[in-house]
């Protein structure tokens, strides 16, 4: 594994752009391949009381935080340099963006990464869709909305360290009050979640029966897995700019992927986020092509334009304040066991469900 991480660190930002596209690519083949979609799941169980899809969303996260724990405790990643386990608890920003997120993503027709995928299928609406997600996202990290969403977390944080965390991980926030090997409470906070989520998915008959949901769930969890084993080889504090590791989160990076695109000349090789936007619409591409399912299509009317460049503006503000997404927080971010990242995944599936409950009443009234 040392002679691993020399040859990456010897050269990161070529392993972290083709790792990134590679890794992109079979996210995105797998969410167009067995239709994984996390608005769906929402949909799914709001219209029909179908859960496998939240199942196969939780399966994800599960996998998720098996091995990035694991991965964590080979040292092979630092979790703790991650941007998920800050000192700081910005409570309002991850509950508030996760509502927006969720509530938004189903005016979007869904999730960054499921526009991503419908990209890659010919789906001019999810192009112009993205492109307003990452100008908010802008907007809100640096721009005009900047200044008050700074504002916002600075009047909301709560510092941890008061309590004895180093971070916000629940099993530092645990250790503070019940003295372990934090190695040792890392990995039994880590496993009892991780456990209590595979049995809620797997006690469902109808889930266990379905292999396209369990394989769904199981692959977008490993390819989170393998962006936190490359991410953490590539990882080097005595770089002039260390980068932290990351994994698969899809607000920001598509911002700095439709960034990249104008500035090209001045940074040919793309980050890895930037690449794994790239991977995941090419994934969905090939994927669409072999099924047969590739077609241009666009925006059936005005209400319908509208509707979703409301709800990508949402989700760029909501992403950013959240610091993720569907699958930057509840999946990747989690596995971090970050409890801002379980806070936002509560708020999106609470903004989903509201949001779906919205445009239902919408659809009704333009019958």
């Amino acid at each position: 594994m040392a002679a691993l991480r020399e040859m990456i660190t010897a050269n990161p930002g070529v392993w972290l752009a083709s790792g990134g596209l590679l890794i992109g690519t079979i996210f995105g083949y797998i969410v167009m391949r067995t239709n994984f979609c996390t608005m769906g799941s929402i949909s799914d169980i709001v219209s029909f009381g179908d859960y496998r899809r939240f199942r196969a969303w939780l399966l994800a996260g599960a996998t998720t935080i098996i091995g990035a724990q694991l991965l964590s405790a080979g040292g092979i990643v630092d979790l703790s340099k991650s941007m998920y386990l800050g000192a700081n608890l910005n409570w309002l920003g991850h509950i508030l963006g996760g509502l927006m997120f969720g509530y938004g993503m189903v005016f979007a027709g869904g999730c960054a990464s499921r526009n991503l995928a419908r990209v890659g299928s010919g789906d001019m609406r999810s192009a112009l869709t993205l492109l307003v997600m990452g100008l908010f996202a802008y907007m809100t990290i640096g721009g005009i909305i900047g200044p008050l969403r700074d504002i916002a977390e600075r009047a909301t944080m709560i510092g941890l360290k008061a309590l004895g965390a180093k971070n916000q991980g629940i099993d530092s926030i645990v250790g503070a009050f019940v003295p372990a090997n934090p190695v040792t409470l890392n990995l039994v906070v880590g496993g009892v979640i991780a456990v209590a989520m595979l049995a809620y998915c797997f006690k469902d008959a109808s889930f266990r029966g379905s292999k396209t949901h369990i394989l769904s769930g199981i692959g977008i969890g490993l390819c989170a897995v393998a962006g936190w084993a490359l991410t953490g080889l590539a990882f080097d504090d005595l770089a002039d700019k260390p980068v932290a590791p990351i994994s698969l989160t899809y607000v920001r990076p598509t911002a700095d992927a439709i960034e990249w695109l104008q500035r090209f000349t001045a940074g040919m090789v793309p980050g890895f986020g930037v690449a794994t936007v790239f991977g995941a619409i090419l994934g969905s591409f090939i994927a669409a092509k072999a099924m047969g399912r590739f077609q241009l299509t666009t925006f059936a009317n005005v209400a319908d334009t509208k509707r979703s460049m409301f709800g990508a503006a949402l989700m760029g503000i909501g992403g950013v304040l959240a610091l993720g997404c569907t699958v930057g927080q509840a999946i990747t971010g989690i596995s971090t066991l970050a409890l801002g990242s379980f806070i936002t995944f509560a708020g999106i599936v609470i903004g989903g469900y509201y949001g779906m409950k919205r445009m239902e009443a919408i659809l009704m009234d333009e019958i």
